[in-house]
C-alpha cells in the first residue's frame, strides 16, 4: 500500500477534467476496483501503526443488500475511512453467515420444485448440494457492498463454515464441554413444526392472534375442578391439576386424583406455590411436555411428563385424535367435552399473545425435546461485569438497561438444532452408552454401534464467535495478536439479544477476560419517510441499489448518515435521497467554479496580514467545523456530523465565502491569488472531512484538486487552533446586511438577479471594505443621475436606500407595512401583560417566561424596524 507520505504532488489538474455534471455511474465502480487493487483497504498484522478495528455483523448467505445494511455499513464505512487516514492500521473484516435455518430452507424449496425432499438425497448429498447453493447463488451481498463503496479488506474474507471458523466452532464446543458449561437434557424447547427443529426464545416472535379461552371441568361429582386454556389440544398430556397450598378452596382436594376427561386416566391435584388463586379459577392444568411453567412445576413434584405429538404437530395419543393436526384436533376435541359436558364457558374470539417462527411464522409449539444446551450464569455474569466495571461501553448509555435486563435473567441457551446444514455437534455415543467429545484434529472412534450425534449447533452459536474465530483463533496468530480486541461493534439494538451478548459470553471466556470490543455503539431500525416499519405487506420496503442506480451511492450513504442518531430509529425517504444527490451535485459545481478561478492547494497559506476578512473568517469557521466532526465522530453522533458538513460546505462555503469572493477573483491581482490559495484549502480539508461519507464524489474532486493520488489514503483534518473572532463577527454584519435586504427585495417580489439602484452609507462600521461584495451579492447597481431614494433599510449600524421606482407600488407596499406593524405592537403588547402578570410569572417554567422575553425582544426589533422602513418611503 501508498503510505499517504508518499503521495506526489504535480501540478493541479484543469478544471477541463471535471464534466459539467456529476454522473455517478461513470465513476463509482471504476473507483471502488482501483481502490481495492492499490490494497488501501487491506491491514498489515506487522505494521508499527496503532490498529483500528471493526468485524462486520456477517450478513447471511441468502441474503442481499437492504436499507438496514446500507445504514450500518455506510456508518462502519465512515468509521474505518476515518480512522485509516488518521494513521492508524484499519481493519474492517468481511464475511458471511452460513444461516442454517434460511439457507437450508431455500436448497429444500429448490428440491421441492425437483419434487424431492433432503431424505431422498441423504446427509451427505444434501450438505453438498447446499454447498453448490452457495457458490452459485449465495454471496450476492458481497457484490452490493462493493457498490456501496465498503472499504473492507476482501483478502480477510471469512465464512462462517469455512475451515478456519469450523475448527473454532469445535475448539471452543470442546473446551465448554469439558469445562462443564455444555451439557445435554430434557427441557421444554420452543419447536418449529414447519422448520422441524428447536429454535430460541430469540428466534420466537410475539404477536397477538385471535383464539379461543374454553374453561374445562376435570373430575367428577364433588371432586371437580375447574381449569381454563387456549390450547384444548394439550389437555392429552395433563399429568396434574395444581392449586396454591393456601387456597381453601380446594383444600379437600390436594393430594386426591381426579378423572381426566376424555381419557381413561386420573391425574392428582398437587400444591404449589406458584399458582395464582387470584387469576382465573385458581387452578390450572399441568401439562409438563408442552409449557415451559408446566415443566417446572412437574420437576418439582415428580410428575410424568407425556409428550403427545410429533414434530409436525400431529397428536400420536392412541385413540379418536391420533393422526390429526394440533389444529384440527383442537376444535374436534372442544367438541368431544362439549358433549360430555364438559364446557363451562367460551371465549371467542380471545386474543393473546402466540409465539410464531422468525423464519417461517409458523406457530411454534411448546415442547420437550432432549437438546444440547450451553450453562450460561457465569458466563452472563462475566459479559455484565464487562459493561458494569468499564472495560465495555454501551453508547448510547441509556442502551445499557436493555442490555442488562437481557444478560442479568438470561436462561440457558439450547444450541442444538435438528438440521443437516451447519456445523454438526462434535459428540459421538457409543454402543455401551459411552459419550465423546472430539476437539479439532481428534480421530472419531470406530467400530460397530459408533454414531455422530445427528443435530448441528444454532447460527448464533458460530456468529458469537466472530469477533476472534476471524482473525485466526484458536491458534495465537499475527492478526489476532494485532487487531484484537476489536475496537467498536456497530449493530443494531434489535440484535443484542441475537449476537452483542452471545460475543461478550464467548470472547470473554475464550479470550482469557478480555472483551471483543472496547465499545458498542447501538444503532436504531431503518424506517420509511413517516416513521413506519418497512415491511412487504405495508408495500413500503425499498430496494437501496434502485436508489443507487438513480442517484448515486453517495447519495444513498449521505442520507442514511444524516438521519443516524444513537439508538434512534432512522426515517428515510425518496425526497430526502434527492436531496443528498442534489448536495452532491452542489458540491461537484462549486468544486469547478473554484477551480476555474484558479483554487488550488500550491505552498503554504498566506500570513495572516496578507487575508482579508472573508478569508480569515472561512479559515477560523473551517478549523472549528474540524474540531465539530471530530467530537461528532468520537461519540458516534453521525447525524450532527453529516448535518454539521452539509451546513458549513453549502451555506458557508458556497453560499457565503465563494459569493463573497466573486469580486475579488473578477478583480485578479495578488488579493485573488491570496482567496484561490485560501479557497484551494478549504475544499481541501472539507472534502477530507466529507469523504469518509461520501467517498466518491470527494474522492473524484479531491485528486482533481490537488492531483495527489488517493483522499483515502490522505491524512485526516487537524484543528491547528486558528480562531479569528473579529472576523466572524465582521462577516456576521455582512451576512445581517445581505440577509435583510434580500428578505426586503423578495417581499418587494423582485427576482433574484434583477439590478437595483441603490445608495449604501457604511461609515462608522466595519463594512465599508466589503461594499463591492456586498452589491455583487445583492445586484446593487451604483446610484447614478436622477436616484431617487423609495426605501431606506436600516441594518447592522448602516443604511441601504434602494430606488425601486417602478418595481414596486408604494401604496400596497406601505399597506403591508402598516399591517406588518401592527402584528408586531399585538405581540409586543400581548408579552409585555403575562411578562407584568405576577401571578403568571408565580406558576409558569423559567423557559417559558424565557421564551415570551424573547418574542417580546424580536417584537420590538420588528417595530423599529418596520417604522425605519416606512419613513423611508416615499411620500403620497
Amino acid at each position: 500500500m501508498t503510505e499517504n507520505s508518499s503521495q506526489q504532488t504535480p501540478a493541479p489538474l484543469p478544471s477541463q477534467e471535471l464534466p459539467t455534471q456529476y454522473a455517478p455511474a461513470e465513476v463509482e465502480g471504476k473507483l471502488y476496483e482501483r481502490w481495492v487493487e492499490r490494497g488501501y483497504f487491506e491491514a498489515d498484522a506487522k505494521s508499527e501503526k496503532p490498529p483500528y478495528t471493526i468485524v462486520i455483523p456477517p450478513p447471511n448467505v441468502t441474503g442481499s443488500l437492504h436499507l438496514g445494511h446500507a445504514f450500518q455499513h455506510t456508518l462502519m464505512d465512515a468509521l474505518t475511512r476515518r480512522k485509516r487516514m488518521q494513521g492508524f492500521e484499519a481493519l474492517w473484516l468481511p464475511g458471511m453467515d452460513h444461516a442454517g435455518i434460511a439457507t437450508q430452507n431455500k436448497v429444500e424449496q429448490q428440491l421441492a420444485e425437483e419434487g424431492k425432499s433432503r431424505q431422498d438425497l441423504g446427509r451427505a448429498e444434501f450438505t453438498e448440494r447446499v454447498w453448490q447453493w452457495k457458490e452459485e447463488y449465495g454471496g450476492k451481498i458481497l457484490g452490493q457492498m462493493r457498490r456501496l463503496g465498503d472499504g473492507v479488506d476482501w483478502s480477510r474474507e471469512r465464512f462462517t463454515m469455512d475451515e478456519g471458523l469450523s475448527r473454532a466452532v469445535q475448539t471452543i464446543f470442546k473446551k465448554l464441554y469439558d469445562d462443564e458449561l455444555i451439557y445435554r437434557a430434557e427441557r421444554i424447547i420452543n419447536w418449529c413444526p414447519r422448520c422441524l427443529t428447536a429454535i430460541s426464545d430469540i428466534e420466537v416472535d410475539y404477536q397477538d392472534d385471535d383464539g379461543e379461552l374454553v374453561s374445562l371441568k376435570y373430575g367428577e361429582g364433588e371432586q371437580t375442578v375447574v381449569v381454563a386454556t387456549t390450547r384444548v389440544e394439550t389437555m392429552l398430556g395433563d399429568t396434574a391439576v395444581a392449586v396454591h397450598p393456601d387456597d381453601a378452596r380446594y383444600a379437600h382436594l390436594i393430594g386426591k386424583r381426579i378423572k381426566l376427561p376424555l381419557t381413561d386416566r386420573t391425574v392428582p391435584v398437587v400444591a404449589d406455590a406458584h399458582v395464582d388463586p387470584e387469576f382465573g379459577t385458581g387452578a390450572v392444568k399441568v401439562t409438563p411436555a408442552h409449557d415451559p411453567n408446566d415443566f417446572a412445576i412437574g420437576q418439582r413434584h415428580g410428575l410424568e411428563s407425556m409428550t403427545i405429538m410429533d414434530e409436525r404437530g400431529v397428536i400420536t395419543v392412541p385413540g379418536p385424535f391420533q393422526g390429526l393436526d394440533r389444529f384440527e384436533a383442537r376444535s374436534t376435541i372442544v367438541e368431544a367435552l362439549r358433549e360430555q359436558g364438559r364446557i363451562v364457558a367460551e371465549k371467542r374470539p380471545y386474543t393473546h399473545s402466540v409465539g410464531h417462527c422468525s423464519r417461517c411464522k409458523t406457530t411454534v409449539e411448546p415442547r420437550l425435546s432432549l437438546q444440547w444446551w450451553v450453562k450460561v450464569e457465569t458466563l452472563a455474569k462475566d459479559a455484565g461485569d464487562a459493561v458494569r466495571d468499564g472495560r465495555v461501553k454501551i453508547h448510547p448509555k441509556e442502551m445499557e438497561k436493555r442490555y442488562f435486563d437481557w444478560v442479568d435473567n438470561l436462561n440457558d441457551w439450547c444450541i442444538s438444532r435438528q438440521l443437516w446444514w451447519g456445523h454438526r455437534i462434535p459428540v459421538w455415543y457409543g454402543p455401551q452408552g459411552e459419550v465423546v467429545c472430539l476437539g479439532p484434529g481428534e480421530e472419531a472412534p470406530t467400530g460397530e454401534g459408533w454414531r455422530q450425534d445427528e443435530d448441528v449447533l444454532d447460527t448464533w452459536f458460530s456468529s458469537g464467535l466472530w469477533p476472534f474465530s476471524t482473525l485466526g483463533w484458536p491458534e495465537r496468530t499475527p492478526d489476532l495478536e494485532k487487531f484484537y480486541p476489536t475496537d467498536v461493534l456497530l449493530t443494531g439494538h434489535d440484535i443484542i439479544f441475537f449476537w452483542v451478548a452471545r460475543m461478550m459470553m464467548f470472547g470473554l471466556y475464550a479470550m482469557d477476560g478480555v472483551a471483543p470490543f472496547h465499545t458498542i455503539a447501538l444503532t436504531g431500525l431503518v424506517r420509511d419517510e413517516n416513521g413506519k416499519k418497512m415491511s412487504k405487506s405495508f408495500g413500503n420496503v425499498v430496494d437501496p441499489l434502485d436508489w443507487m442506480d438513480a442517484y448515486g451511492s453517495d447519495a444513498v450513504r449521505f442520507t442514511v448518515a444524516n438521519g443516524a442518531n444513537p439508538g434512534a430509529d432512522v426515517p428515510i425517504g425518496e425526497d430526502w435521497v434527492k436531496a443528498s444527490r442534489n448536495f452532491a451535485n452542489k458540491i461537484w459545481n462549486a468544486t469547478r467554479f473554484a477551480l476555474m478561478n484558479g483554487a488550488n492547494v500550491e505552498g503554504e497559506l498566506p500570513s495572516a496580514e496578507r487575508l482579508s476578512a472573508n478569508d480569515r473568517w472561512i479559515l477560523s469557521r473551517l478549523n472549528a467545523v474540524v474540531a465539530e466532526a471530530d467530537t461528532y465522530y468520537d461519540d458516534y453522533q453521525f447525524g450532527k456530523l453529516a448535518d454539521t458538513l452539509y451546513h458549513f460546505a453549502w451555506d458557508e462555503v458556497f453560499d457565503w465565502y465563494v459569493e463573497l469572493s466573486k469580486t475579488t477573483f473578477f478583480a485578479g491581482g495578488e488579493p485573488a491569488q491570496v482567496s484561490a490559495r485560501v479557497l484551494g484549502e478549504v475544499l481541501d480539508v472539507m472534502l477530507r472531512l466529507l469523504h469518509p461519507i461520501v467517498p466518491f464524489v470527494t474522492e473524484t474532486l479531491w485528486t482533481t484538486l490537488t492531483g495527489k493520488e488517493s483522499v483515502v489514503i490522505a491524512d485526516w483534518p487537524r484543528d491547528s487552533g486558528f480562531r479569528d473572532r473579529a472576523a466572524e463577527q465582521e462577516i456576521a454584519l455582512v451576512q445581517q446586511v445581505v440577509t435583510e435586504v434580500r428578505r426586503f427585495r423578495s417581499d418587494q417580489g423582485l427576482q433574484p438577479g434583477q439590478k437595483v439602484p441603490a445608495e449604501l452609507d457604511l461609515s462608522g462600521t466595519a463594512l465599508a471594505p466589503h461594499e463591492a461584495a456586498i452589491r455583487q451579492v445583492l445586484r446593487l447597481q451604483p446610484a447614478g443621475e436622477g436616484f431617487h431614494a423609495t426605501a431606506s433599510l436600516p441594518v447592522a449600524g448602516a443604511k441601504v436606500a434602494l430606488d425601486l421606482s417602478g418595481t414596486i407600488d408604494v401604496e400596497a407596499e406601505r399597506k403591508r407595512l402598516t399591517k406588518d406593524l401592527g402584528a408586531a405592537e399585538k405581540e409586543k403588547t400581548q408579552a409585555l401583560g403575562k411578562l407584568g402578570n405576577e401571578a403568571f410569572l408565580g406558576k409558569a417554567p423559567d423557559h417559558v417566561v424565557d421564551k415570551i422575553r424573547t418574542r417580546l425582544a424580536k417584537a420590538e426589533a420588528d417595530i423599529e424596524r418596520i417604522e425605519e422602513q416606512l419613513r423611508g418611503l416615499p411620500a403620497a
